[in-house]
């Protein structure tokens, strides 16, 4: 097997040939669906004459092809393993192909395949070509015309892109059904389902008066599971016009639930497919994440309708374009519908942990790639949040005036095309009247920025002189890094009044809450009028996808908690003082010194809980510990034993020192109320359950007769699987046992709550948790053709479960390459994913780096799909 070949940003030329209009009927069959498509094709004009026409086309069986009625000799046209070549074609014509796909061989999920039945497509980034011979490329965008054929008996909903405009019944119990969709569109936007599903319907009526069908797709049991993502819908419909000024477009929006989905969901034009994790939910099974999930992933794809679809992307190296940009859009919108610090908090903790794990690896990659090898690999982090928090910046260094002005223009002057993320900046840069050059360099340049600040107060002159210096580190194929324009948000608060200070720059005042601009390596900043010796509050929000670096003391960040008016930045000083205590932790249990707990640390806490902050949600925030997760980021080598040792140290240090406090805590927040998806009652929950998870620190028994209750009650799927998990992760076997066996009876005809469960049990700390990892795998509900499953089982042990995956003898990083090796084969795409922790070896102790090394090597040695060749290749070069 040849080794795969990279695609170059740079190799970028218009296609030789357009496809205006795309016609297409499915004949559809489990193991031999016919499909015919009929394009009007026309040369692009900057290509000459005589230029061949190439598709692309994977595991297609050609079984006619003519160009305007006129078959083809085989002489005509040359077919290979990427697709087809037709030699000569005139400047215009037809072209017409009829080819058998087998969707029940599809385990790749990827084109068209079956899923418990059910017919469904998945076609981004390439999957149309595994459909049809064509141009799949998002810079080719044809209105298409699809028709779809079936058993009447067990396929009863026939579905596609854009509205239905007829539909009728043919011989032998068959019918059809055909659809329009008037807006040019790319072919990874295409849809295609079918199958024996029943609707939800709602109505929403535009901005401009025009009323539009909502219906929600589900198989018949989950009808009474869609309330809320119908809900979302309409809330986000309503806030992309408010925000944006986008109203939907077509006289139908559709959303359907599938089972088997490689990603969370996809926004087709007019027929949104959902993995069904990310729509449905029930008091009973799902929890309160589950809910501001489906909200959020909504939101996400709805917005996708004119930040993607009705503008997209020239190219795949454009990816941010759309999902950037769309990620920003559904965190605000999130924001705006919730509690707006905790949305902050929750992103940037998510995006800290994970995204600059992503940023410190082999895989590193700006946000703009510059060459790829199987674009699969990136759907990351980089790509998506890195790319809103770019976005987050823009918005911010222009004003949300100007930037509001900004989209306006964006959306106007590009409806309808495929373009750059250039375009896009330069719309933010004529709305504002800002230079944006320097800021273009966010996009291709990879890594995380660091900024190293320092600050001196002059009590003479009443004058803070601010030093800030930025630098990237290398990443693999860039070793020099220029510097970036990094927008830093910042207050003064005055350490005799806690309070912010009016800033003066330059004689310019400021306010009390200012960003400044850092364009040069190194900069300085002279306040002037500064009444009294200040901390100084930086990065407040997280204004910049940035690690600073600023020597606090541990009273400093214990002023600053307690003070600091930005919530984001008053909860963060709180997580830097307890890595500090951490870090003196982890240095104890290394080298086998008794470990003190920092009285600092306690009263700190201490005073938290006494401030009686009014948002439940922020206060439950500031209660949390940084994750092992988080600390291992912050750490020069991962040591995962003293990390879980230390941070169960502090945790079972401040349940003893505010044991009565947490009592009060979750006694306070009972409540009998039914249940609801709503920020308050959510804030309540999530309080009480941190409550509860100090006191099962130490398992208290006060903790452990709230956790049984809380069981058994069986309020809310929140508060039940909270209970259990803490449960099954405690000493109390004999409780817990029972209890698990219980819920797996209960729940076991219930897929999405069913992934709780094996994730609830391969996250548990106990040293046997391999053992169950592998007698789960053996389970009759577990498949590794289900990504769902694979995330929960396999995916849940690897990455949250650090001390347990990273065992000294190797056998968890065994499992992880024994599952990727067999789902190469299966799902290329999900094996690709899910060896992202055997990626990391270099942060670990040298016995483990061989053990990491020795497993990827094993995987290599393999003959591997482009997915999984491209992610090993990096992780050993």
């Amino acid at each position: 097997m040849s080794e795969p070949q990279p695609i170059y940003l740079s190799d970028y030329r218009p296609p030789a040939y357009r496809v205006t209009r795309t016609e297409l009927t499915f004949d559809l069959d489990p193991a031999a669906t016919r499909v015919k498509a009929r394009l009007h094709v026309e040369r692009h004009p900057e290509h000459e004459a005589g230029v061949p026409l190439e598709l692309d086309g994977e595991q297609l069986n050609l079984k006619a092809i003519a160009i305007d009625g006129q078959a083809l000799g085989e002489d005509e046209y040359a077919v290979g393993e990427a697709g087809m070549v037709v030699h000569r074609v005139p400047q215009a014509f037809l072209l017409d192909t009829e080819v058998e796909v087998a969707p029940d061989a599809n385990t790749a999920l990827s084109g068209l395949y079956r899923s418990s039945g059910m017919y469904c497509t998945q076609c981004e980034a390439e999957g149309f070509r595994r459909i049809t011979f064509y141009p799949d490329r998002p810079d080719v965008m044809a209105t298409f015309s699809t028709t779809v054929i079936g058993d009447a008996a067990t396929l009863p909903v026939l579905l596609s892109n854009g509205n239905p405009v007829e539909r009728g019944t043919l011989p032998g119990g068959r019918h059809f059904v055909t659809w329009e969709d008037p807006h040019p569109k790319p072919s990874y936007l295409f849809a295609l389902v079918a199958g024996d599903l029943e609707k939800v319907e709602d109505r929403f009526t535009t901005m401009s008066g025009r009323e539009v069908t909502l219906q929600i797709w589900v198989e018949e049991e989950n009808l009474d599971k869609t309330d809320h993502a119908m809900a979302s819908l309409q809330r986000a419909m309503a806030w992309d016009e408010q925000a944006y000024g986008r109203e939907y477009d077509l006289d139908l929006f559709m959303i359907v639930a599938v089972n088997d989905f490689n990603m969370g969901a996809m926004e087709n034009k007019g027929l949104n497919i959902f993995n069904s994790a990310a729509v449905l939910t029930h008091p009973h099974t799902a929890t309160d994440a589950a809910f501001q999930r489906v909200e959020g992933i909504v939101a996400h794809e709805y917005f996708h309708n004119w930040s993607g679809n009705r503008v997209t992307c020239r190219d795949w190296f454009q990816l941010s374009l759309k999902e950037g940009f769309t990620v920003f859009r559904d965190q605000c919108f999130s924001a705006d519908t919730n509690s707006a610090p905790v949305k902050r908090i929750e992103d940037v903790s998510f995006f800290r942990t994970a995204q600059f794990a992503e940023d410190a690896g082999p895989t590193a990659h700006p946000v703009r790639p510059d060459h790829y090898i199987e674009i699969g690999n990136f759907y990351t982090l980089t790509i998506y949040e890195k790319g809103a928090e770019i976005v987050r910046m823009l918005s911010n260094l222009v004003g949300e005036e100007a930037f509001r002005r900004g989209s306006d223009l964006y959306f106007s002057r590009f409806d309808g095309q495929a373009v750059t993320i250039e375009d896009f900046v330069d719309c933010m840069a004529e709305a504002s009247g800002e230079d944006l050059g320097q800021f273009l360099r966010w996009y291709s340049q990879a890594g995380t920025p660091e900024i190293d600040a320092h600050g001196e107060y002059d009590y003479a002159n009443a004058e803070y002189r601010l030093v800030l210096r930025q630098r990237t580190p290398a990443t693999p194929g860039q070793a020099e890094k220029q510097a970036l324009h990094i927008p830093v948000r910042l207050g003064l608060v005055g350490t005799k009044s806690g309070r912010d200070l009016p800033l003066t720059l330059d004689g310019e005042a400021l306010g009390t809450d200012a960003v400044i601009h850092l364009r040069e390596d190194e900069q300085e900043f002279l306040f002037t009028e500064v009444s009294e010796a200040p901390v100084p509050s930086l990065a407040r929000g997280f204004s910049a996808p940035v690690k600073l670096n600023f020597p606090y003391g541990r009273e400093d960040l214990a002023f600053l908690q307690a003070h600091d008016s930005d919530g984001f930045n008053r909860w963060d000083a709180g997580q830097r003082l307890a890595l500090l205590a951490l870090d003196d932790l982890i240095a104890a249990h290394r080298n086998g010194v008794e470990k003190v707990m920092d009285p600092r640390v306690v009263e700190a806490f201490r005073a938290v809980l006494a401030a009686r902050i009014d948002d439940k949600a922020v206060l439950a925030q500031m209660l949390t510990l940084p994750s092992e997760a988080y600390i291992a980021e912050q750490q020069p080598l991962v040591d995962v034993d003293a990390i879980h040792a230390a941070r169960t140290f502090v945790k079972q240090s401040l349940t003893m020192a505010l044991r009565d406090d947490f009592l009060r805590l979750y006694e306070e927040n009972r409540s009998e109320v039914p249940y609801a998806p709503e920020p308050e009652q959510i804030a309540a929950r999530s309080l009480k359950n941190v409550a509860l998870s100090y006191l099962m620190a130490i398992e208290d028994e006060a903790g452990l007769e709230f956790a049984q209750a809380q069981f058994a009650a069986d309020h809310n799927m929140t508060d039940v699987r909270h209970a259990l998990t803490l449960l099954v992760h405690g000493s109390r076997g004999d409780i817990a046992d029972p209890a698990l066996k219980a819920f797996g009876e209960k729940w076991a005809h219930d897929p999405l709550v069913m992934d709780q469960w094996f994730s609830l049990q391969v996250t548990r700390p106990q040293a046997d948790v391999l053992d169950r990892v592998k007698f789960l795998m053996a389970h009759p509900a577990f498949s590794l053709k289900n990504p769902n499953r694979v995330r929960a089982l396999i995916g849940a042990f690897a990455n949250q479960n650090p001390v347990n995956f990273h065992r000294a003898d190797g056998a968890g990083y065994r499992l992880l390459a024994d599952t990727v090796i067999e789902l190469n084969r299966l799902n290329p795409e999900i094996a690709a994913r899910l060896i992202t922790p055997l990626t990391r070896w270099a942060r670990f102790d040298e016995a483990r780096q061989e053990l990491m090394k020795a497993e990827l090597e094993r995987i290599r040695a393999e003959e591997l799909s482009p997915n999984v060749y491209e992610v090993v290749e990096k992780a050993l070069a």
